[in-house]
């Protein structure tokens, strides 16, 4: 379904540098289940029925194979994203229902418990993925190139996935990090794309939320052109995620370095 909202709009400036200026747009996006609204979030009106995708594997809500129809539709103040799951995955949804607004910027608004912002994760299973120093640089430099959104707006972050051998084979842009990497997971598996073939490569930090995701997600290295927080370094080590910054021009690697070797791939 082809959205009436533009993922970007033209606006006039003043004074100095005064013109017309491409800016991202925003807009509610509400996630509802099976009639019912289990999230409300500010969303690029992009690529929606991944993100649908994506949120509902990375929250845990369903798997893939418990979803059904994802419908796209327009109202005067925003975006519904209708998400059907099967009747057992609904009974199991309506336990744990909570109300969650999310702005921009801020992943873990709206939880109501300390329990539910700390969700234990599961250990990633070993994949056999390795990574040398010129795969990362290549994953983050390819990256740039493909965010057609933040080269008209300079104002969107971007998540994608590289594969060893390959380069970048996907991506998706949103104002929020949080939902870039939410569209992009909910791509690769609308995609039949493993994501522990591959690593995530970001251009924003790497936050609590975003280790979360990229662990419920199952991939098991994520690389980003800033640096973690101290308790996403924690949460990454406990799940047996691989964090690599390139924060200041120096990689540096922050958990589990048996994937990052210095032997390239063709040798």
């Amino acid at each position: 379904m082809k959205l009436l909202s533009s993922p970007s709009v033209t606006v006039p400036t003043f004074g100095l540098g005064a013109g017309d200026r491409a800016l991202p747009e925003e807009m509610p996006v509400a996630l509802v289940y099976n009639g019912s609204t289990q999230a409300v979030m500010m969303a690029t009106p992009a690529d929606l029925s991944d993100f649908a995708a994506g949120f509902t594997l990375t929250e845990g809500i369903a798997p893939l194979a418990e979803i059904g129809e994802i419908e796209i539709v327009e109202h005067g103040q925003g975006i519904e994203a209708r998400i059907w799951l099967t009747a057992a995955r609904e009974a199991v949804l309506a336990e744990r229902r909570r109300a969650m607004t999310g702005p921009v910027g801020c992943g873990l608004c709206g939880i109501d418990s300390l329990d539910q912002a700390l969700r234990p994760l599961p250990r990633l299973a070993a994949s056999g993925l390795t990574l040398t120093p010129a795969d990362i640089r290549l994953a983050l430099d390819e990256l740039r190139d493909w965010q057609p959104l933040h080269d008209e707006t300079r104002a969107t972050h971007a998540a994608g996935f590289y594969v060893p051998g390959q380069g970048i084979v996907m991506v998706r842009e949103d104002v929020g990090r949080h939902n870039a990497l939410d569209k992009l997971i909910g791509a690769l598996a609308r995609a039949g794309i493993d994501p522990a073939k591959g690593a995530i490569a970001l251009t924003s930090r790497i936050s609590v939320e975003m280790v979360q995701k990229a662990v419920m997600a199952g991939a098991p290295v994520v690389l980003a052109v800033s640096a973690p927080t101290a308790h996403a370094v924690r949460l990454a080590d406990s799940a047996r995620l691989t964090l690599v910054s390139t924060a200041r021009g120096a990689t540096t690697v922050f958990t589990h370095p048996d994937r990052i070797t210095e032997v390239s791939h063709d040798a």
